[in-house]
């Protein structure tokens, strides 16, 4: 009885909100125009022109969103559910993981299995660490259990007819089984000064009062915040705002103005210098990593007997 696990319970939710809220650069764009073009165009596609004759797995459709962190591919994943007007079921590693040695690949399968009955998106953060490289040189039993979590995972790719999402800041550590399945890869730069002045738009609410024309702040943003991501420039707000209240005279409206929002974007800039990304460790490190998942399922194990 000491060795039972109850069946994982998937958070599914409504999209908060559609791709009409989402601000990326035109290249990322693009690519997502052209999956949402193949999800709605299967009929056309796969039937009036008869590509399944040749493709006969292409109803599913599976989405990489890779790059830096912060430029909205969380976001944007919601907001494709929100688009095509179907539920959300966001996963990470500790969603599916368990201290039960075969039970995490169990995990994978009810996780599509939910996403089937439920006509959902898919939806799994942090792809790199389901996706990486299968382990050739095998000599514990967590190292068959991780090349038994890949192999179900691709074999779930494979019979899926829905939309599954991976999202990674470490593209570079996916198998090469795995990106051959993926239908399309969507690089998430940077924004550019189009999209920041967008995403400035859209963080400097009408409630918001200015010291100076709206138009002419958000270009002056735009052009002085290359190199920030969207979460950077809501970083910015975020700390520029109570700027504006504390230098506000008693009795005088406080007025959003640009010395706010400067100050507030050299903090942010400052704030890059802090920290390690996750995205540059090496391959060791992410080998290393699996070892201590390993350790875990051992030590939780062995306590349970």
């Amino acid at each position: 009885m000491g060795n039972v696990e109850k069946k994982p319970a998937f958070h599914m939710v409504t999209p908060r909100w559609t791709l009409d809220s989402v601000f990326l650069p035109a290249s990322s764009k693009v690519k997502i125009d052209e999956s949402l073009a193949k999800i709605r165009n299967y009929q056309k596609i796969y039937v009036d022109w008869n590509f399944k004759s040749v493709d006969e797995c292409g109803a599913g459709n599976v989405l990489n969103f890779y790059g830096h962190p912060g430029t909205g591919k969380t976001r944007t994943a919601e907001g494709l559910a929100g688009t095509l007007n179907k539920k959300f079921i966001s996963l990470g590693m500790s969603d599916v993981e368990s201290k039960f040695m075969g039970e995490t690949a169990k995990n994978i399968c009810a996780a599509f299995e939910c996403a089937k009955q439920e006509d959902a998106v898919l939806f799994f953060d942090e792809a790199d660490t389901l996706l990486g490289a299968r382990l050739s040189n095998v000599t514990q039993g967590i190292d068959n259990e991780v090349n038994s979590l890949r192999s179900t995972l691709l074999i779930e790719l494979e019979r899926f007819d829905g939309i599954v999402i991976f999202a990674t800041n470490n593209e570079k550590n996916y198998d090469k089984a795995f990106v051959s399945r993926i239908t399309h890869h969507v690089q998430f730069d940077l924004p550019d000064e189009d999209c920041r002045k967008k995403l400035w738009s859209h963080f400097l609410v009408a409630e918001i009062p200015l010291d100076e024309e709206r138009e002419a702040l958000i270009s002056k943003l735009a052009e002085n915040t290359e190199g920030l991501s969207g979460r950077s420039i809501r970083t910015c707000m975020r700390l520029a705002l109570p700027k504006a209240i504390r230098r506000a005279s008693d009795g005088i409206e406080p007025r959003l103005s640009w010395a706010d929002l400067d100050d507030a974007i050299q903090e942010v800039r400052k704030q890059r210098d802090i920290g390690t990304e996750v995205g540059g460790r090496s391959k060791e490190e992410y080998r290393e990593k699996l070892r201590l998942l390993g350790a875990k399922y051992r030590e939780e194990d062995s306590q349970d007997k």
